[in-house]
Formats: C-alpha cells, structure tokens, sequence
C-alpha cells in the first residue's frame, strides 16, 4: 500500500459523526473497504455475505458492516466471523442511513482506506460488479454509481412506481443539476475516493445528513466539483412480491422527492 496522507486534524475535528460501537474490528488488510448498511436484513444479509464469500471479495477489500440497531440478530458475530467480515459497527447516535454511513466513512477514513465500495445489506444487488468498482477506483476514478438502466445492467421486478420516478424524475433532475449524466441515482451501490470523501468543500460529516440526504447529495455535488465519475452497469433484483426497503409507499416517497428537490437547489452544501 503506498502512503495515506493524514486527514488534518483541524478538519477531522469538524466531523459530525454520531456515536457508534465496535464490536468487532480485526484490522484493515486491504486500501479499499466494502461498507454494508443493514437493519433487520434477516436472512438478506446473509445471503449477500455468502455471494460476497463465494466471490471471494475479501481477498481484494475489507468487508464492514454498519448496523443501524438491529434487533433480529442478524448481525450475531459468531455468524460475521464466519463469514469473512472484518468489522462491525453499531451506530447508537440519531438517524437513519445516511447517519450510519458517516459512521462508517469517518471510521474507513480514519483507518486509512484509499476508497470505499456501498452496498446495501437487503440482497437486492448482485456484489459480482464490486472488482470493477475497485479498478475504477484504482484508475482514479473518484465517484462510481451502479446502475441497472445502462448497458449491461439489468432491472428484474423493479415496482413500477419506483421505476418511473427514477427514470423521469430522480435521474433527470439530478442529471441537470449536476451537469452529469445520470441514469441510477437512488441505487446504494456506489465508491468514493478518499480524495473526494475528505474535500472540505463537500464535507459530508455533516448532521444535515441524517436520512437519504448523502445520496442525492454526492451526486449532486461531486460531479459540480470536477470530479471524475462513471457509472457501471450492475444487476439489481426485487424479490416477486415482496419489496425489500425501508421507504413506505407515499411518506417515503414524498420525502424523497423533497430531498431531491433540496439537493438539487443546493440547500445541502456547506455555507
């Protein structure tokens, strides 16, 4: 690995991260690092740890989980190490997702990774796309979106709604905003550099980012800072009949779009 320049420590005391636990931690071995948000996957999550242990991923990347305060034991550590995970951190502060991937980034950045690879915990995405985001990575790429809608990407059972306001809304706005070209940006399968995590002028350790805030943020603002990003195509599957997501049909939505809105008019960055 070659050397990690220091986060400066009159920035790294800005940080807003929320409290969180370590209950396992058995050192980085890798310059990149899988980060996997989860509450109550169940049977998800460990569906997702076998393909990423069938993939043989943490030969190439350090596996995180970050667990929002599950109650369902799916993240016992008995199972974890098990399955390859090289650490668990367990938020105890407030929020939701984007509270638990400060949590998560802050840590990865602290222990020196190079760059960070997202994957949501509820199986939906196939992991076999996460070499390529490393390479991206490695080749200095600093932003890097999955998305089903490109070639090579596949959508199965995706709900309808869901579909259409990711096509014609979510996607087209930000594409505007930003003045990238996006075609999948409520996917949770992403890489950042370490570069672009620690720009000041994005500073994503900010309380302001609580829910899906960070999201639609990063892809509102890394494209505007001249950042190189991609997006590759990556399969995503919803189960038939059932929808795993934390979102509700109309308040989730509904408070969607308003963060949409938001990031897109810049109420999100830094003043």
């Amino acid at each position: 690995m070659h050397k990690i320049s220091p986060i400066s420590p009159a920035i790294r005391h800005t940080w807003q991260v929320p409290s969180f636990q370590i209950p396992l931690w058995l050192g980085r071995q890798h310059p990149y690092c899988v980060v996997i948000p989860v509450i109550n996957e169940g049977e998800r999550i460990k569906s997702l740890l076998a393909r990423l242990a069938a993939l043989k991923i943490n030969s190439i990347a350090d596996i995180i989980i970050v667990d929002g305060g599950s109650t369902d034991g799916s993240v016992a550590l008995s199972s974890l190490q098990n399955s390859a995970v090289q650490g668990l951190l367990v938020k105890t502060g407030s929020g939701k997702l984007s509270a638990q991937l400060r949590c998560a980034y802050a840590f990865a950045l602290d222990e020196g990774y190079e760059g960070i690879v997202t994957i949501d915990g509820n199986d939906k995405d196939d992991p076999a796309a996460i070499p390529l985001f490393i390479s991206a990575l490695k080749d200095g790429v600093d932003f890097v979106q999955a998305s089903r809608f490109i070639a090579g990407g596949l959508a199965e059972n995706t709900p309808t709604s869901r579909h259409f306001g990711i096509r014609f809304i979510h996607a087209p706005m930000l594409s505007l905003a930003s003045g990238f070209k996006w075609t999948d940006t409520t996917q949770g399968f992403r890489a950042y550099s370490r570069k672009m995590l620690l720009d000041p002028d994005i500073a994503p350790f900010r309380e302001v980012f609580e829910g899906y805030e960070l999201l639609a943020y990063l892809s509102y603002k890394v494209p505007k800072l001249g950042y190189r990003c991609i997006e590759l195509p990556s399969t995503r599957r919803y189960p038939k009949g059932e929808v795993p997501t934390k979102i509700s049909s109309f308040k989730g939505n509904l408070s969607i779009l308003q963060v949409l809105f938001n990031a897109c008019i810049g109420k999100y960055n830094k003043r």
